[in-house]
């Protein structure tokens, strides 16, 4: 079978676009279908691939693979590179929803989404906290957990888009189990992984230091990983996270569970810069994504680097097929 994967262009005022339309399609076994104004994306286009344009997507034909075109959501106002507006919010939101019902209909294997910018969405009146909440609203709100992933490291995340002073109190027993089962679950039949080894960090420096830096990792995260681990489950933790992400216990694990977003995800996008991915765990869908944001500053320039794209894309291949 020959994967469709739908691409959504992200945030118009930055390097989406061109990071999409600059791709090579033919390096890929699927069609890619880019979700967004076409005559924005055949702008970028021209930075790369001068007098090109993209095809409209025809969703009866049959699939083919290195094909790339685009299935048409107009913009609200004309896009500028660098320039955010937030009338193009509903337009980002559009290009979302159009992946993620072709992905639950069939039209699409997965979807892969390009860099959006979460603040001037929220600037038009429209409560968002990013990609993976909204996935997970838009597909019937189940647990989903974030994971970030680059060559010899998989992070994922107990919390996401939370301000740090809301972190403890975010981190239930029942809140970590089941994003531990999850993780373990899509581990298993995402990845093939048959028993995966997942270290679990310690919220607190030293996790807690026997109840002397703070009490949630010996009454909530231990209790939690105990209980797992009599189920069948291989999980080392709560482990201090200055100690965890060293080559010797990372040499150990298939993936680590981070307890918030700031506290794993330095070392993996310092470890993989512009080779991570983000891949939403927990969904009736694949999805892949960028590790980095809109970059506003680089758009229009021809210059933003496509290497995180390019890897997101190949990861939804592979999983789709």
């Amino acid at each position: 079978m020959i994967p469709r994967i739908a691409i959504t262009t992200g945030e118009p005022a930055g390097i989406g676009p061109e990071l999409c339309t600059a791709i090579d399609s033919r390096a890929f076994d699927a069609e890619l279908v880019l979700i967004g104004d076409p005559r924005l994306l055949n702008e970028r286009l021209a930075l790369s691939h001068e007098g090109a344009t993209l095809p409209v997507f025809e969703p009866s034909a049959p699939p083919r693979a290195g094909h790339l075109s685009v299935a048409p959501v107009t913009l609200a106002a004309t896009a500028h590179a660098g320039q955010l507006n937030p009338d193009n919010a509903t337009y980002v939101l559009r290009t979302l929803d159009l992946a993620i019902e072709g992905c639950l209909d069939g039209t699409f294997q997965a979807m892969v989404t390009a860099p959006i910018h979460k603040a001037v969405i929220n600037d038009a009146g429209i409560p968002f906290t990013g990609h993976t909440e909204y996935l997970a609203e838009k597909t019937g709100g189940g647990q989903v957990v974030m994971m970030l992933a680059a060559p010899g490291l998989r992070v994922a995340l107990a919390t996401t888009h939370l301000p740090l002073a809301q972190v403890p109190a975010a981190i239930t027993p029942a809140r970590l189990e089941s994003v531990l089962r999850c993780l373990h679950h899509d581990l298993r039949h995402r990845f093939h992984i048959e028993e995966p080894r997942i270290l679990v960090a310690g919220l607190n420096p030293h996790a807690g230091e026997g109840g002397h830096l703070g009490h949630e990792d010996d009454t909530i995260i231990r209790p939690v990983v105990g209980k797992l681990c009599e189920q069948g489950m291989h999980l080392t933790g709560p482990l201090p996270a200055d100690t965890l992400f060293t080559p010797p216990w990372l040499a150990r694990a298939d993936a680590v569970l981070s307890m918030y977003h700031d506290q794993g995800l330095p070392v993996l996008k310092h470890m993989g810069f512009g080779q991570a991915i983000n891949i939403t765990l927990g969904l009736p869908l694949i999805r892949t994504s960028v590790d980095h944001g809109t970059a506003l500053e680089l758009a229009g320039s021809g210059h933003a680097d496509p290497g995180s794209l390019i890897t997101a894309i190949q990861c939804a291949v592979d999983m789709a097929r």
